[in-house]
């Protein structure tokens, strides 16, 4: 695996500052050659582009891990059931793939980078298929929403009830949406903001961003009484029941989602574990949660909550980015630690947390971008 990820990370970088154009000459590929797919898309692509190509290249440079490597894939496959793929597209896709790589590489391409991608990609492909198949849920469930309440002017808690099917999955994952009524075929993940309960309810928030397609349509066209389609569950942020350490939570904005669901499940068995949670924000307005967790920490004596803004000079509480704010407590070198936020967010706190020398076995975290 050593000399196969080597070669699969350097002829990366022949082609690295090209992504955009890749991506274009990937699906221009993928659509000539077979264009019945194209209706496997949304209709705007902008996105998408980088998306799929996205997944592909982190899960070749997953190689380095294979026990990650293997979930991961096994859950990317499972989850890439919801756009309808069947064993022959990868061959298209892995030829796409190879065929832009090839291109943008130019003559710095070479037999050994070829036969490396192809490889992995042969891997890649078998592991998606497998956990596809493996996988006896539906495609997607379809859930009602019952509630939409707005908490500041770009967030939205929602909570909807999967229909027919009951969706397992542990708190701490994370789950595809799409919306079909506003923007049919654009999926979006989102953290599931509550543990499993017996009514079968899940709770999203959502923050709707300048050019989001979809989080602007959960925020503020969605209506109590649509039907969203949601994902098979994937990410591995989540608790370790046989682990005594004392815990740590860092969420930034949305990100205290998954945070509030570990929390809750905590709720039904902790009593020995010391769990600190830091809520970081720009301002007051987008410490949207804070009233409902100071709540949970005046029942459960065992829970802290240290909130924070980063551009709020009015906010009596703690000033800083919340990576800043955590290094001013601990210390820290005997916790188990839990990070939820943008990507910009968790690499911020990853480094605080490695100068504090907090082992990286010890540190959870899922991200939806570049970490």
């Amino acid at each position: 695996m050593g000399n196969l990820s080597r070669l699969l990370k350097e002829s990366w970088t022949l082609v690295e500052e090209q992504q955009d154009k890749v991506a274009g000459y990937f699906y221009a590929r993928i659509f000539l050659s077979n264009p019945h797919l194209r209706n496997l898309f949304p209709v705007t692509m902008d996105v998408q582009r980088a998306r799929l190509l996205g997944a592909i290249v982190t899960a070749v440079q997953s190689l380095d891990d294979p026990d990650r490597f293997e979930e991961y894939l096994r859950q990317l496959g499972r989850d890439h059931r919801k756009f309808h793929v069947e064993p022959d597209h990868y061959d298209v896709v892995g030829g796409a793939l190879l065929e832009a790589l090839r291109t943008f590489a130019g003559e710095s391409w070479s037999i050994e980078y070829d036969q490396a991608w192809g490889d992995a990609y042969n891997v890649i492909a078998k592991k998606m298929i497998a956990g596809a198949e493996a996988d006896t849920n539906p495609a997607y469930w379809h859930a009602e929403v019952l509630t939409h309440e707005r908490r500041s002017r770009d967030i939205a808690v929602i909570t909807c009830r999967p229909l027919q099917y009951p969706l397992e999955y542990r708190a701490g994952q994370y789950v595809s949406v799409e919306a079909p009524r506003y923007q049919p075929r654009l999926w979006r993940t989102y953290s599931m903001a509550n543990a499993p309960n017996k009514e079968g309810t899940i709770e999203f928030h959502v923050r709707a961003l300048g050019a989001g397609w979809v989080s602007s349509a959960l925020v503020r066209r969605v209506q109590v009484g649509d039907l969203l389609r949601i994902a098979a569950p994937m990410g591995t942020m989540t608790l370790d029941r046989k682990s005594t350490r004392d815990v740590v939570c860092v969420a930034g904005g949305t990100g205290l989602a998954p945070i509030k669901a570990l929390i809750e499940e905590l709720t039904r068995y902790n009593r020995t574990r010391w769990v600190h949670v830091f809520f970081g924000a720009k301002d007051r307005d987008d410490l949207y949660d804070l009233p409902e967790l100071n709540k949970l920490a005046a029942r459960y004596p065992w829970l802290s909550v240290v909130p924070a803004c980063s551009d709020d000079r009015n906010f009596v509480g703690e000033q800083g980015n919340i990576g800043e704010v955590l290094a001013r407590y601990g210390p820290w070198g005997d916790h188990d630690f839990f990070v939820s936020g943008s990507s910009a967010m968790v690499k911020n706190t990853l480094r605080t947390l490695a100068e504090l020398k907090v082992p990286a076995v010890r540190i959870k975290y899922d991200t939806f971008g570049d970490i």
